[in-house]
């Protein structure tokens, strides 16, 4: 078992984050969750019921995050050594509510850690068809038709702001070797148990995967000695969980691969 951290868990009511509140409690890590309104409370409280680890919650507006030093701040008051990243506005606040959360307040929290050394580790939730390039692994075709009714289509908004926080983790990472930036890319998102995976460079980017699945592989890669900065794509597939986190650590996989930021720090 990894030794004890302290992760703050930035959009802390969400699905995935309450999934991965007590699998990070269990291993008797400290959780600091945070979430925007006083009446969730009570709920992400009670995921740390009869767990060794020790959960504190925090309610804080991230979308009122529109500074690096806002950020700091709330970096400064918790002082954690992790960062998950599993905010977003979840298209309720409009194209204008997406750019501050999903984007600005994203980059403010990436830039504030990589600041502050005490802070080893960001994960960030993103998507997996979050790129400017088809993935060399990919047909050209299934990308073409994805990117065009997903990425400028469906998600045309959430695409923009999401690839600019992709992009920000991952050079903010590559300059600066005290801090991981895990960019976990997960599929379509969809109820149901946690299953095997495919994990790293997907020979599919159309694909969906449980959210207790990313949950669990968060809380994998949050725990596995040796992960270096990079992209995971995530769908379900045949794979363990810990078994696929352990051999996309041992082989340093990084799925931002045909990006020309990728080249950049190649």
């Amino acid at each position: 078992m990894a030794s004890p951290h302290h992760v703050l868990i930035l959009g802390g009511h969400g699905k995935i984050a309450q999934i991965l509140t007590p699998l990070l409690l269990k291993r008797a890590w400290t959780v600091t969750s945070v979430i925007r309104h006083q009446d969730q409370v009570p709920t992400v409280e009670k995921l740390g019921a009869g767990l060794p680890g020790r959960l504190s919650v925090l309610v804080r507006s991230i979308e009122a995050v529109d500074s690096q030093e806002k950020a700091a701040s709330i970096l400064n008051e918790v002082n954690p050594d992790y960062v998950a990243w599993s905010a977003g506005a979840g298209g309720k606040y409009g194209d204008e509510g997406t750019f501050r959360i999903d984007r600005d307040a994203a980059i403010h929290f990436i830039n504030a850690a990589a600041s502050k050394p005490s802070i080893t580790r960001f994960l960030l939730v993103s998507y997996n068809g979050s790129r400017r390039k088809g993935a060399p692994w990919w047909t050209a075709s299934e990308w073409e038709d994805y990117n065009k009714n997903i990425n400028h289509g469906v998600l045309a908004t959430y695409y923009q702001a999401k690839i600019v926080a992709d992009e920000v983790l991952y050079e903010v990472s590559k300059k600066n070797p005290a801090l991981v930036g895990i960019d976990l890319r997960p599929g379509r998102l969809s109820e149901g148990p946690k299953g095997n995976v495919t994990l790293g460079k997907n020979k599919n980017v159309v694909g969906e995967v449980p959210r207790e699945t990313v949950a669990h592989v968060a809380d994998a890669l949050l725990a596995a000695e040796g992960v270096k900065s990079g992209w995971i794509d995530l769908l379900q597939g045949d794979d363990d969980i810990n078994e696929a986190v352990a051999a996309v650590v041992r082989d340093g996989v990084d799925a931002a691969e045909g990006e020309d930021i990728y080249t950049k720090y190649a």
